[in-house]
């Protein structure tokens, strides 16, 4: 039986492909207060604003590419059974070819409709005020915004507690409640964190490999080929 890898991915996993993380360094969401575009506060009070920053971040999925960090995690499918938890919106994890990609905060090819959150739509145009379900309410992105419930998050800890090996790449965990499966994988798994800037420090089981993703993920497989 192949062992099981539970890879959990933020930002900086899409980073090399081109895609802004969407926070900058003084919390603004590329020049906008999170506030304003990312709670359904920000949508009731101002939806074309809301619409237009979403419609400008699908526009750019189609100007990039899976970087090869997304293409050696799909790799490693051909020896081991491996589940992509992601923080990330984008595609480009299905992309490269990963078949099992559970997406906690949303994605930017799929709408819903305002009445009911479990009737969504593939969505590969920009989405502007009038576009309705079929029940005739607006649709709104399929994003978890600020305040609202992370529905997939159980899932995400039944995954994390079936791990032989944890992956951390790209993502501080420090947004909740994201940042919480690390503690549901088994005690003493195998656990690696990538990141340029870690702040955690190795131990027993955890393997700090300070790097961006396409270097950590080649040092990752030269680890457990060894």
């Amino acid at each position: 039986m192949k062992k099981h890898i539970v890879v959990l991915t933020g930002a900086g996993m899409s980073a090399e492909s081109g895609i802004k993380t969407f926070r900058d360094a003084n919390g603004l969401w590329e020049g906008h207060d999170v506030m304003e575009v990312a709670t359904p506060q920000g949508f009731a009070s101002n939806p074309e604003l809301v619409l237009d920053f979403y419609n400008q971040r699908r526009r750019q999925l189609f100007e990039v590419e899976p970087n090869q960090a997304h293409i050696d995690l799909a790799y490693l499918e051909k020896n081991y059974q491996v589940t992509i938890v992601t923080q990330n919106v984008d595609d480009l994890h299905e992309r490269a070819g990963s078949t099992n990609v559970i997406h906690l905060h949303g994605e930017l090819l799929k709408v819903r409709s305002t009445l009911d959150k479990n009737d969504v739509l593939d969505w590969t145009t920009d989405l502007v005020l009038g576009d309705l379900c079929k029940k005739g309410h607006q649709l709104r992105p399929h994003i978890v915004w600020f305040g609202e419930d992370v529905p997939m998050i159980e899932k995400a800890v039944n995954i994390c507690e079936t791990a032989n090996i944890l992956i951390i790449i790209g993502t501080s965990m420090q947004v909740y409640p994201a940042a919480s499966l690390m503690h549901y994988v088994p005690k003493n798994t195998p656990t690696y964190f990538i990141d340029p800037k870690p702040n955690i420090e190795s131990n027993k089981n955890l393997t700090v490999i300070a790097e961006k993703a396409t270097i950590g993920i080649k040092r990752f497989i030269d680890y457990v080929s060894k």
